[in-house]
């Protein structure tokens, strides 16, 4: 078995799971090359991945949770200061504490009607049509306008800074780096104006209250928020995208499990939802770099050594799930690993929910006849897993303010 876990070629058409399978059951904590770096252990069983991301004391996520060290050449020198994303507790949690009230179940709940009605905005937008690209026109409409709307941006700027996270995830092997960095330091001259907007003219959304906010008695400054920018607009359109575009097309591929949920999706959708989020698991990896040496199902890792997590391969793990490679949409319990675990688990899975219900339960109750008129187009990255592009026709019928 040829293994290579950082070869977009790998993730072409969905996420290698003849690869992981493999890795399971011969080489859990397997030791992978990297060219132009010192390797890494790929770890690939679900035990041994929630060990690691509980243990953040000898499993840290600085400096980076992406496999590649920033290249001193390219990346942005932002002296000590950090997203979120790449910091231990207790750091970490101090600034989580900040949007954390944003992210609640209760606040989602809150938000559950507005993000109805904007489902079926984006199903109007495109069902008196009968075709699509399923990706751009609906799957990726609802995070873009929902985070836009918490930040208090305008909607259509939400559409054009999620172009920019994809050209953020495309793998560097098929997009330069300085276009990569490039799309960064475009939302981060966006970010300045928002700065400059939100100082001027505070509001009730979350732009404002980061830049109010403090940690340890300081003020965040213009660094920091834009930092908590790029990681909000990014991570919050990668799951919902990610999972409607590919739960939808593992729907399409299997007529006779799509058929079941449209008679019955009130009832069967939170089931559907959550083995959808296993079986697409949006999010391929994450990094930990070990602080001291430790073993790892049996396997010694020294002190400084990358361990990357695959989730995807974790939520195929046959000693987790029983029939791991076929689509339950009844399956219980159902605790995958598609939002992570340990105090790093995603902070939007609550809202996420919400927004991948909402935009499923239109389109399943609207978009009949839903086939593919093409192949999809796959990101090219191997560490977000989703169609790029989706060529879809469907029955067309009239918008939701007229009826069905």
């Amino acid at each position: 078995m040829k293994i290579d876990l950082l070869d977009p070629a790998s993730f072409a058409g969905g996420q290698p799971h003849a690869q992981f399978t493999w890795l399971r059951r011969n080489a859990p904590v397997y030791r992978h090359s990297e060219p132009g770096g010192p390797g890494f252990w790929a770890v690939t069983r679900y035990q041994d991945i929630v060990e690691i991301e509980r243990d953040f004391r000898r499993f840290s996520n600085e400096p980076t949770i992406m496999i590649a060290d920033p290249d001193p050449d390219l990346s942005l020198d932002f002296g000590e200061h950090r997203m979120m994303l790449t910091m231990d507790p207790p750091r970490h949690t101090a600034f989580r504490k900040l949007i954390r009230d944003a992210f609640t179940a209760g606040a989602a709940d809150g938000m559950a009607a507005r993000i109805g009605d904007l489902a079926r905005r984006i199903v109007d937008g495109v069902i008196e049509k009968g075709a699509c690209d399923f990706v751009a026109d609906v799957a990726g409409e609802m995070p873009s306008f929902v985070i836009a709307e918490m930040m208090g941006l305008p909607p259509e700027d939400g559409r054009e800074l999620y172009k920019l996270t994809e050209i953020i995830h495309t793998s560097p092997d098929v997009m330069p780096q300085d276009q990569i960095v490039s799309a960064v330091m475009r939302m981060f001259d966006y970010a300045d104006g928002v700065i400059r907007e939100k100082r001027a003219r505070p509001e009730n959304d979350l732009a404002s209250r980061l830049l109010q906010a403090e940690v340890d008695g300081e003020r965040l400054d213009d660094i920091d928020f834009k930092l908590f920018f790029l990681l909000l607009i990014d991570a919050g359109g990668d799951t919902t995208r990610n999972l409607v575009a590919g739960g939808m097309l593992a729907l399409i591929e299997r007529p006779e499990i799509l058929a079941r949920l449209r008679a019955d999706f009130p009832g069967l959708l939170p089931g559907a939802r959550e083995e959808l989020l296993r079986w697409c698991s949006p999010v391929v990896y994450m990094r930990r770099t070990a602080l001291e040496d430790a073993i790892i199902a049996g396997q010694p890792v020294r002190e400084g050594d990358k361990v990357v997590l695959y989730y995807g391969a974790a939520n195929r793990d046959e000693e987790r799930f029983a029939d791991p490679d076929r689509i339950d949409i009844s399956r219980s319990p159902n605790e995958h690993l598609a939002f992570g675990t340990g105090p790093h688990r995603c902070l939007g899975m609550h809202i996420a929910r919400i927004e991948i219900d909402a935009l499923l339960s239109e389109v399943l109750a609207r978009m009949h006849n839903l086939e593919l008129t093409a192949e999809p187009d796959w990101l090219e990255s191997s560490f977000i897993s989703g169609p790029r592009r989706m060529m879809v026709r469907f029955s067309p019928g009239p918008p939701a303010a007229t009826g069905h």
